[in-house]
């Protein structure tokens, strides 16, 4: 009980941290972003390239934790059962 405490407590904090930060971000260095900018407005597909390279590596952490996620609702899915005097136990 102590642990799921915590860690919703560490969950509310960090919501908290985030949702009280005023400044916004930028994803991309200086030098990335003229270049971006630069190229769009002449026509290059550079600009373009960039941005779904950005999106290709957003994208793998989620598809990684997707699969960790598959692979362990299928392992925890099914409940193992025990008949003791015809009275079904479950182990988990």
């Amino acid at each position: 009980m102590d642990t799921t405490r915590r860690f919703f407590g560490i969950v509310v904090m960090a919501v908290m941290l985030v949702a009280v930060m005023p400044e916004t971000t930028k994803s991309q260095c200086a030098m990335c972003s003229l270049t971006a900018e630069n190229a769009t407005e002449n026509g290059n597909s550079q600009g373009k390239g960039l941005n779904k390279g950005i999106l290709f590596l957003l994208a793998i952490p989620y598809l990684a934790a997707l699969g960790v996620g598959i692979l362990w609702y299928k392992k925890y899915r099914s409940k193992k059962t025990v008949d003791v005097d015809d009275d079904p136990i479950v182990l988990n």
